[in-house]
């Protein structure tokens, strides 16, 4: 939008006038409208008037009998409910197709086919659609139609062999990554296929694959291993090509270091009061340090435990060391830093109360990220959302409310 058009008053986000049709739940299509609504767009999110989205259910914690995680990733969004079991819901959703930018879906593939909402169908009513299909492994090839969830594209990935103790324990990774990293490179793909559709005006079909996200997530771990061709294993914390890199136990609590470079190796054996490591043989170097890892970690480990994490810092940041309590959730939330970076800002739902979510990730200088709606409940904006996008009378809503296509919740409309 050009400059002139902008209000003085009303500031323009990145995405304002991207109008997004949102079929996704859980949790990867439902980050990536997040973030799409964080920074400007209009999601009407479709769910069905049995239950909605199942994140809707995922809890405790639950506030104000609203779920914790539901209100947490739905933020910012039109809240639209539809049956699609009938054929005028179809309809319905094909005359929204026509007004939207975007439609994001993460069903299984041929879910929306079947439903007579698939690309072909949709691209037909709007040849400038943007149509982004979430799966666990892509639309083609032999485990197209598995069924996945997070923690099995983390073990299908591979992520989970290289995720655990020394010992060989395997553990999930602590969030959703698969589903995470799906999201956001949607994201991607949606501002991609925006840029092309500026040069060629024809919109296109962006195929989002968990499975292809991890990969592409891990292309430095893949990389090593087709370099070797040794199989990497759980390390626990440490790091595979630079030591120390690690969590060391201090008295108390742990902390990370991250001694990059043989100047940090110096300074850091300097912190500790052991600047006669840096001249021992066995740690002289990176790759010294890599074979004798068991030892040094030894007498890393005597050393750390003289003090607490709380003392440990000032003198590892004074000698430049990064480095970082290992910190619990209540110390990330309370932090002066997220504080003045707004990563905790606090929405007022109707039902849930006020509640505190997580911020948007990128600052944007002259387009700023807006975070101010609620997640919607279910069916909260239908009536709104269908007359603005549609133009459709309260005559006509009240028809297809009054034969089960639509449902408004009881809400008024925000």
């Amino acid at each position: 939008m050009p400059d002139s058009d902008r209000s003085e008053n009303i500031p323009i986000s990145a995405l304002t006038g991207l109008r997004v049709l949102d079929f996704s739940h859980a949790l990867a299509g439902p980050y990536c409208t997040m973030l799409l609504a964080t920074y400007g767009a209009e999601i009407c999110k479709v769910e069905s008037r049995q239950g909605g989205d199942m994140g809707r259910g995922w809890g405790p914690p639950f506030q104000g009998g609203e779920s914790s995680f539901f209100l947490g990733l739905n933020r910012g969004k039109l809240g639209v409910s539809i049956d699609l079991k009938q054929p005028e819901g179809i309809e319905l959703c094909l005359k929204l197709v026509e007004q939207a930018d975007v439609l994001l879906e993460n069903f299984r593939p041929g879910t929306m086919e079947r439903l007579g909402l698939g690309y072909s169908a949709t691209s037909a009513r709007n040849p400038r659609l943007i149509y982004c299909a979430i799966s666990g492994y892509g639309q083609d090839g032999p485990s197209r139609d598995e069924a996945a969830m997070d923690v099995i594209v983390q073990s299908s990935s591979g992520l989970i062999s290289v995720t655990g103790t020394t010992d060989g324990q395997q553990v999930r990774c602590g969030y959703g990554i698969s589903d995470i990293t799906a999201g956001m490179f949607s994201v991607i793909g949606i501002l991609l296929a925006l840029r092309a559709r500026e040069r060629t005006g024809r919109g296109q079909f962006v195929d989002v694959s968990m499975l292809d996200g991890m990969i592409s997530a891990m292309s430095s771990n893949f990389s090593t291993f087709l370099g070797s061709g040794e199989l990497p294993f759980p390390m626990g914390t440490a790091f595979p090509t630079v030591v120390p890199y690690q969590v060391i136990p201090a008295a108390d609590r742990g902390v990370a270091i991250a001694v990059g470079s043989e100047k940090l190796w110096v300074a850091f054996t300097r912190a500790i009061g052991r600047p006669d490591l840096a001249e021992h043989k066995d740690f002289a170097s990176n790759a010294d340090r890599i074979r004798n890892r068991r030892e040094l970690d030894r007498l890393l480990e005597e050393s750390f435990a003289r003090h607490t994490g709380e003392e440990w810092i000032p003198k590892l940041r004074a000698a430049g060391i990064p480095c970082s309590l290992v910190r619990r959730f209540d110390e990330v939330v309370n932090d002066p830093q997220t504080a003045v970076r707004q990563m905790f800002p606090e929405l007022d739902h109707p039902v849930a109360g006020p509640h505190r979510v997580t911020g948007a990730p990128v600052k944007l200088s002259d387009t700023p990220p807006v975070i101010e709606r609620p997640a919607p409940r279910l069916g909260e904006h239908t009536r709104t959302a269908l007359m603005d996008w549609l133009g459709l009378d309260a005559a006509a809503l009240d028809r297809l409310e009054r034969q089960g296509v639509v449902f408004t919740g009881n809400c008024s409309d925000s």
